[in-house]
């Protein structure tokens, strides 16, 4: 059983845009490594840009700098 996990900013997704990012990794799974779609599992965590760094500063930090 495939486990896939997607990891965004929360930053506004929309319901549709994770519909199609389920869809889409699911399919995926299943093209390359020809798994079973209905036992395939798409977790998608929303993280506050506070919570999520890239290069020793926060994803705040770097858009407030224009990064």
């Amino acid at each position: 059983m495939p486990f896939i996990n997607i990891k965004i900013t929360r930053e506004g997704a929309t319901t549709e845009q994770k519909a199609e990012l389920i869809k889409g990794a699911t399919d995926l799974v299943v093209k390359v490594l020809g798994k079973n779609p209905a036992t395939t599992v798409v977790l998608i965590e929303e993280v506050d840009t506070d919570n999520w760094g890239v290069g020793g500063e926060s994803i705040t930090t770097r858009r407030k700098k224009g990064l």
